[in-house]
């Protein structure tokens, strides 16, 4: 175990971002105290207690920071790529099955265009990479309806996890800036999912370093003196906070706010839901698009199928297990196109379902930016709602914590 040095710096949340702060400041040798107020760590990308991912998460080439974090704590390899030629899309209402490339570089094959790519629809999305429009996605795109249904509006979906309709452009500009990249679309799923691929490496990795790790140790309060932060409240214990010392308060917006009233921090959210059916193909990892029905990504792993519903309604969220039947029948429908191993029956297996009903900001054209990072001088907030650029992701959640570490090892 490696011997920490000096005071140590308090991670409060082992979301991602807060593995990201511990993981950047043990690495350079500071003792660290990451303080979880569940039994486990992830966060909103958490494993289930029967090791289950809670949604289907993905990364691409253009995530350099999350796939940083991969390779520092030993499970890049156990990261791979379930569509290395092109992403297979079924259209339900056309009944017909094609496969999109995501490297912009591979349009050139008329095989591996999106739908409604020509010259004029080649240009608005050009344009929609430009900085500083103050628009929704719909709207950038209402000249071009067949390249917004069958390529922009899964990109929104999946990137900003809200409806074009309501999407601020800006936001999604600055992800495709980043898919002009090279390797940037290369997509990666975890082989086994996020438990065993990320949070448990992470983890060990941590204790490996000698973090002091404290699940179900939920900080009550703060106490500040002028502009430092003094003490830190779990329960009735009083922790006491050096001068010198510093604090990274990695959670989500609706705790930020509970502990620093006042704190302007996003107000709406938009959900996901997903549904997770047993399936014993042996096939998988794969991943599959959905358009024209109620749910969007299908993952297939040997032992199960999950589906998700970004952004969904609340009518969907209300009336999901009525759903499920439903989308059993359009995910099956696509995997008997894309001609995945079966059995594919038409009754559907057992299912769970599993709601996020805050997953991620709703990122709307008038988003608020992110508040001060430093509401008090020893105190760092970070997490996905705090990058100002990239939408909430896995990617925007490691670049935030790590931000918080390195303000940490500086001070």
């Amino acid at each position: 175990m490696m011997r920490a040095r000096g005071l140590p710096v308090h991670v409060v949340g082992a979301g991602l971002a807060g593995l990201a702060a511990a993981l950047t400041l043990s690495r350079a040798g500071r003792a660290v105290v990451l303080h979880e107020a569940s039994p486990g760590a992830g966060g909103r990308a958490r494993a289930l207690p029967d090791g289950g991912d809670n949604g289907t998460h993905a990364l691409i080439g253009a995530n350099p920071a999350a796939l940083a974090l991969l390779d520092e704590i030993g499970a890049r390899t156990d990261w791979i790529e379930p569509e290395p030629e092109a992403l297979p899309v079924y259209d339900l209402v056309a009944a017909r099955l094609h496969h999109v490339a995501l490297a912009p570089r591979l349009w050139r094959r008329p095989d591996r265009r999106p739908p409604g790519l020509g010259a004029a629809a080649f240009l608005a999305l050009l344009r929609a990479a430009l900085p500083g429009r103050h628009v929704t996605v719909a709207q950038a795109f209402d000249r071009h309806p067949e390249l917004l249904r069958g390529f922009v509006e899964p990109l929104t979906l999946a990137a900003l996890n809200t409806p074009v309709e309501e999407a601020g452009l800006r936001r999604l500009g600055a992800v495709l800036r980043r898919l002009w990249r090279p390797e940037a679309c290369r997509l990666y799923v975890a082989r086994r999912g996020l438990g065993p691929d990320l949070v448990e490496p992470a983890l060990a990795l941590l204790r490996r370093r000698g973090v002091e790790i404290r699940p179900g140790h939920r900080l009550r309060g703060l106490e500040r003196e002028g502009h430092r932060l003094t003490h830190l409240r779990f329960g009735a214990a009083r922790m006491p906070i050096a001068p010198e010392q510093r604090v990274v308060l990695a959670v989500p917006p609706w705790e930020a706010v509970r502990l620093l009233p006042g704190l302007r921090v996003p107000e709406r959210h938009a959900p996901i839901l997903n549904l997770h059916f047993q399936h014993a193909s042996g096939a998988g990892p794969r991943f599959l698009g959905l358009l024209g029905g109620l749910s969007q990504w299908v993952l297939v792993r040997p032992g199960g199928v999950a589906v998700t519903v970004s952004a969904a309604t609340a009518a969907l969220l209300r009336d999901a297990e009525a759903k499920a039947p439903a989308i059993w029948w359009e995910l099956r429908e696509a995997a008997l196109a894309a001609g995945l191993p079966g059995p594919w029956p038409e009754a559907p297996p057992p299912w769970r379902i599993v709601k996020e009903h805050r997953a991620t900001p709703l990122h709307e054209p008038d988003q608020p930016p992110p508040p001060p990072p430093h509401p008090a001088e020893n105190l760092m907030l970070a997490g996905d709602w705090m990058e100002p650029v990239l939408p909430a992701t896995i990617e925007a959640a490691v670049r935030s914590g790590q931000r918080a570490g390195r303000w940490a090892l500086a001070a």
